[in-house]
């Protein structure tokens, strides 16, 4: 643990990224092809009605990984203010809270998924025709809800002190479950749906299976024990205040994500799978943005609490001029081979054709989409949760579903799927706004009180009213 602080406190910006960057980002394109693998195993049964359903089903989905967020993120966060702050009595409270907060959250998420698994399918947009796909799917996904979480969670919070490449062995050790079983379950034994949605849970357990081994081994300062879970003000405010802001972004992709697949089903399910497709493809390059940051996350929280403003504000810079390049060139290299990308999917001309369009519109965005993604990590981890939030629910929801619903009423199909760049423009021109004008009451807040180690929660309210 003194080795990662130390790396936190001192490393150069090279350094932080093969340390922390590396792992996480290595984490996020596995996380991809976790997503990936599902959809590219059903559609070489050449049927768009499996792949429209298992998009059908991403939202509840995205519900769920937001639910682990709010412990996940809140958690890594939290933990790692109090390493700064050497507060570890309050690392054991809080890792203890996200461990039974995510078996309560996920046998709750079980139960009512399980036994509404159709009227679920119905509102989310299953037809006649991918109904039945879309039951099976959810009702595999709920029983394996608290395994899922538990493992979304930890694999965030062990990131708190530095340990990535842990995080990220954890995950590759899930991925590479889900990729093999999906290929017995839906080629060799024609599970279809049901093998898919079977290898995700056994994917996650597997994963879930070594954090546990990992925590309980190697992490002395986390605890598992149902002794050390509180529920007391201290302990559980900080961890989901810090928490909702990627929380509440999930969601709310989620719900949108609702709408808009109501809104393209009207144009039939080989349109809706072109969307699945497409999306996937457009996660290489925003999961690739988020692994930046989330990487970085650590080392901005740490020095915030150890009072050096000096290394986070070099930390932010280097990392916006690093996401901006990075996200640059893999738009490049996806646009010139998107359509071989495409046809690796699935070989159908009506999805292949819908598909150009919208792998276009999914890569429009790259190269600043880590720019808005970093205006969010940057308020989350100096603590400022109101604007974090905030931001968040911008490219989701307060901006989101007005201009999708007026650019579908006038563009029609290909205004849904240009919406989001519209969006995220707006989002990040506010984004970055409020995160100037925090880092102006961050600072000042630091010469008023040179002697604490953060802004105090009554601080971070007298300078939001100011």
């Amino acid at each position: 643990m003194k080795r990662n602080q130390s790396i936190l406190e001192q490393a150069s910006f090279p350094k932080l990224l093969l340390h922390l960057c590396l792992p996480t980002i290595v984490i996020m394109l596995v996380m991809v092809v976790y997503n990936m693998a599902d959809t590219f195993f059903i559609g070489q049964t050449g049927q768009p009605e499996k792949i429209a359903a298992i998009s059908l089903c991403g939202p509840l989905f995205s519900i769920l990984s937001g639910m682990g967020t709010l412990f996940g993120s809140g958690g890594c966060t939290a933990v790692s203010m109090a390493l700064g702050k050497k507060e570890y009595s309050r690392i054991r409270s809080y890792t203890s809270l996200c461990c039974y907060g995510s078996l309560a959250i996920g046998i709750l998420f079980s139960v009512f998924v399980f036994f509404l698994a159709e009227p679920l399918s119905l509102a989310l947009g299953a037809d006649s025709g991918t109904l039945s796909y879309t039951c099976s799917y959810l009702r595999i996904i709920a029983l394996g809800a608290p395994v899922i979480l538990f493992n979304n969670i930890f694999a965030n919070i062990i990131r708190a002190d530095g340990a990535a490449a842990e995080s990220m062995i954890a995950n590759g050790l899930g991925t590479i479950t889900n990729i093999v079983l999906d290929a017995l379950f839906i080629l060799g034994f024609s599970w279809d749906v049901t093998g898919a949605a079977l290898a995700t849970v056994l994917g996650n357990a597997v994963s879930t299976l070594y954090l546990i081994s990992y925590i309980l081994k190697k992490q002395p300062a986390f605890s598992l024990r149902l002794r050390d879970f509180s529920l007391r003000k201290e302990i559980l405010v900080p961890v989901v205040t810090l928490g909702l802001p990627l929380a509440c972004s999930t969601i709310l992709m989620s719900c949108s994500s609702m709408v808009s697949n109501r809104l393209v089903m009207g144009y039939g399910s080989a349109a809706l799978a072109a969307i699945g497709v497409s999306g996937k493809i457009g996660m290489l390059l925003s999961m690739l943005a988020m692994g930046i940051c989330m990487g970085l996350q650590p080392a901005i929280s740490y020095n915030f609490g150890r009072n050096d403003w000096k290394r986070v504000g070099s930390l932010i810079r280097n990392t916006g001029l690093f996401t901006v390049l990075v996200g640059s060139l893999l738009t490049i290299l996806c646009f010139l081979f998107r359509n071989p990308i495409i046809a690796a999917f699935i070989h159908n001309e009506e999805v292949i054709s819908y598909g150009q369009v919208m792998v276009f519109s999914s890569l429009l965005s790259g190269p600043i989409y880590g720019l808005y993604q970093l205006c969010q990590t940057f308020l989350q981890s100096t603590g400022k949760a109101s604007y974090a939030t905030f931001v968040a629910i911008l490219d989701k929801g307060l901006f989101y579903l007005p201009i999708l619903l007026i650019m579908s009423r006038l563009f029609g199909l290909y205004g849904i799927v240009f919406s989001a760049n519209v969006t995220l423009l707006c989002s990040l021109i506010t984004g970055a706004l409020l995160s100037f004008r925090w880092e102006r009451q961050a600072k000042q807040l630091w010469i008023e009180s040179p002697s604490a180690k953060a802004p105090t929660a009554k601080a971070e309210s007298e300078a939001a009213a100011a």
